[in-house]
């Protein structure tokens, strides 16, 4: 039996609710196989991290390298590369095996505005990575890092995405999850013709660890099947809509969205 088959460069979240864990939970959900290629493993729960160990870049290559020149790939995402010499070898073997599509989760600052990364890893993912991507997904302050604009409205978000898609990506989603107001959960979408604004109903839940990385993966899933990118990423939205309708309220913090709510309990 031949399904699609997604491959998921990121970190590992011990507490099962982010990175690879979300991306393969998110792949399985949707019927594609998922392989994965670890840059980094976290010691983390739901109410914060408490170490970060990069993988060795020869590491991350060759597991890249490893699954690609066997299973291959439809489709492939990257979420947290953590430095410039691993987010580098990644641009590398993007280029060297052609992986495409590709969705960059440009994993830089957190919804509430701290920068995760240094300034020289900001540098490579958008000078090396974001070039190379079908569909980058920056948050609110990711959007203001890549774009140099100060976001507030939704104008704000449209200009941001335009001034991005300028870097090279074949499309722009700017994602309204730090947004305020009424723009909580708004996106904007720009692919060079097309400035799109896409929303769902706004779901009212602390227990939403991992949405980026969810979304990013659920896009990657529907390149995966042969979806066209703007269907992919609305397909995507309703997929983590519904999953946070589905949220764990598990540990003492930030519950993960519940990747698997086909088979959670009817609330």
């Amino acid at each position: 039996m031949q399904v699609p088959v997604a491959l998921t460069i990121a970190g590992s979240d011990s507490g099962g609710g982010a990175g690879i864990q979300a991306d393969l939970k998110t792949f399985a959900f949707h019927c594609v196989h998922g392989t994965s290629a670890l840059t980094c493993v976290t010691a983390q729960n739901t109410q914060g991290v408490n170490r970060v160990d990069a993988m060795p870049v020869a590491a991350v290559v060759a597991q890249i390298e490893a699954v690609v020149r066997d299973i291959g790939t439809q489709a492939t995402k990257t979420g947290m590369l953590l430095n410039a010499e691993i987010i580098n070898a990644v641009v590398s073997q993007v280029q060297g095996l052609n992986l495409d599509p590709l969705v960059v989760d440009p994993v830089m600052v957190s919804r509430t505005g701290d920068q995760l990364i240094d300034d020289q890893a900001v540098m490579s993912l958008r000078e090396g990575l974001i070039p190379l991507a079908t569909i980058v997904t920056p948050n609110r302050y990711e959007a203001q890092l890549l774009s140099g604009l100060d976001i507030h409205t939704l104008d704000d978000m449209g200009r941001a995405a335009q001034r991005i898609y300028q870097l090279g990506a074949k499309a722009v989603l700017v994602k309204g999850g730090g947004m305020t107001g009424n723009l909580c959960g708004v996106d904007v979408w720009f692919d060079g013709t097309q400035l799109y604004t896409l929303k769902t109903t706004w779901i009212e839940t602390k227990n939403n660890h991992g949405t980026g990385c969810t979304l990013s993966s659920a896009i990657a899933a529907n390149l995966a099947m042969g979806k066209n990118p703007l269907t992919a990423v609305q397909l995507a939205k309703e997929y983590v809509t519904t999953a946070l309708q589905y949220a764990l309220d598990i540990g003492q913090g930030y519950g993960p969205v519940g990747h698997f709510f086909a088979v959670l309990p009817r609330l």
